[in-house]
C-alpha cells in the first residue's frame, strides 16, 4: 500500500463520526446531531482508532479531548468532507440535479437593519442557490468558516485589524458603534454625548461575553485606558432591552446600558424604546470611540461564482 493512500476500511462516515464528536466535545451530542445511537458511534470511532493506528481522542468525565494525532487527522477529516460536499454539488450541477448551497452563519444581535440588508441582498443576488442560514457567536478567526462547518459568515472584525487565516476572504462593510442609554439626571443627557472617561466610571450593563466575545474584550480594553480596573456587569434581561434600562434605572449607583454594535458611525441611532418610566436616555460615545467593523467573510475554496455572489452583497450593503 502507497504512504498517501488511507488505511483500508476508512469510509466518509468514520470521518462524519469523528467530526462530530470532536467538535461536539461528547459522544452524547455528538450522537445526537448525526441521529445514531451513542453506542453505535462509540463502535464507529473505536473502529476508526484501529485503522488509524492510534489514539485520536482522549476519554473523561467531563466529555473528550483531541490527542496531537487526533488534531491532525480533525483538519485532514474537514477538508476532506468539504471537497466530497463541493464535488458532489458540482456532479449535481452538471447533470441538471439540484441547485448551489450556500451555509451562512449570522453573528446574533445584530442591528436590524444590517441583518435585513444582508437578507434581502443576498436572496436578491444568488435566487437559485439554497442558502441555509444559522446564528452562531463569531470568534475573531471566523472558526465555523475556517474550519469548513460553514461557507460565509456576517460578523464583527478583530479590532486589532489582523489578517484572517488562509483561505478567508473577507470585505468591510462599515463601522457600528453602540447605544448608550444613561440616567436622564446625569450631567451628559442633556448634551447628547458622554465622555469615555465619565463612562468608564459608571456601572455599564452589557454582555455577556459569550454572544461577541471579541467585540466585548476590545471595548473594554479602551474603558480601562480610563479606569484600569473597570468591568462590565452582565445583563439580568439580556432579551429584553426595556427591562433591563429599568433595573438601570433604579440602581444605587449611576448605571449605563451598552448595546452590541446598533447603528452606523455617524448615522443618529434608532431609540424608539418604551423604558417605563422614561428615566433613562440615550446618547453618544464621544468620537465614536466604541465601533465595531462588520464583515462579510467566506471561504476561499469556493466556487467563483458564489464567492462573487457573496462580494456583490457586501458591495451593495457597504454601499
Amino acid at each position: 500500500m502507497k504512504q498517501t493512500e488511507a488505511p483500508l476500511g476508512i469510509e466518509l462516515r468514520h470521518l462524519r463520526y469523528f467530526v462530530a464528536v470532536a467538535e461536539s466535545g461528547t459522544f452524547t451530542h455528538a450522537a445526537e446531531r448525526m441521529y445514531v445511537a451513542q453506542p453505535t458511534l462509540s463502535q464507529q470511532i473505536r473502529r476508526l482508532e484501529e485503522f488509524v493506528g492510534t489514539a485520536l481522542l482522549r476519554r473523561g468525565r467531563g466529555g473528550v479531548r483531541l490527542t496531537e494525532a487526533g488534531t491532525v487527522l480533525l483538519e485532514e477529516s474537514r477538508a476532506v468532507l468539504s471537497l466530497v460536499d463541493h464535488g458532489v454539488s458540482r456532479t449535481r450541477r452538471a447533470a441538471g440535479l439540484g441547485r448551489q448551497r450556500l451555509r451562512f452563519v449570522v453573528q446574533p444581535h445584530l442591528p436590524p437593519a444590517l441583518a435585513a440588508q444582508t437578507v434581502s441582498r443576498l436572496r436578491s443576488a444568488a435566487p437559485t442557490v439554497d442558502v441555509s442560514w444559522l446564528e452562531a457567536a463569531l470568534d475573531a478567526e471566523f472558526s465555523p468558516v475556517l474550519e469548513r462547518r460553514a461557507d460565509a459568515a456576517l460578523g464583527w472584525m478583530s479590532p486589532a485589524g489582523r489578517d484572517l487565516p488562509d483561505p478567508l476572504d473577507v470585505m468591510d462593510i462599515g463601522q457600528y458603534e453602540p447605544a448608550v442609554w444613561i440616567p436622564s439626571r446625569h450631567p451628559a443627557a442633556p448634551c447628547g454625548a458622554i465622555g469615555l472617561e465619565e463612562l468608564s466610571r459608571m456601572d455599564i450593563i452589557h454582555g455577556p461575553r459569550r454572544v461577541g466575545p471579541g467585540t466585548y474584550d476590545a471595548w473594554r480594553a479602551v474603558l480601562r485606558t480610563s479606569n484600569p480596573y473597570f468591568e462590565f456587569i452582565d445583563p439580568p434581561f439580556r432579551q429584553s432591552l426595556p427591562m433591563t434600562l429599568a433595573f438601570a434605572a433604579t440602581g444605587s449607583r449611576p448605571s449605563g446600558v451598552l448595546t452590541g454594535p446598533w447603528h452606523r458611525v455617524g448615522t443618529e441611532p434608532e431609540t424608539a424604546v418604551d423604558t417605563g418610566r422614561g428615566e433613562m436616555v440615550p446618547v453618544r460615545v464621544e468620537g465614536a470611540r466604541l465601533a465595531a467593523r462588520a464583515g462579510l467573510v467566506w471561504s476561499g475554496d469556493l466556487p467563483r461564482e458564489l464567492q462573487q455572489v457573496l462580494f456583490d452583497t457586501a458591495e451593495g450593503i457597504a454601499a
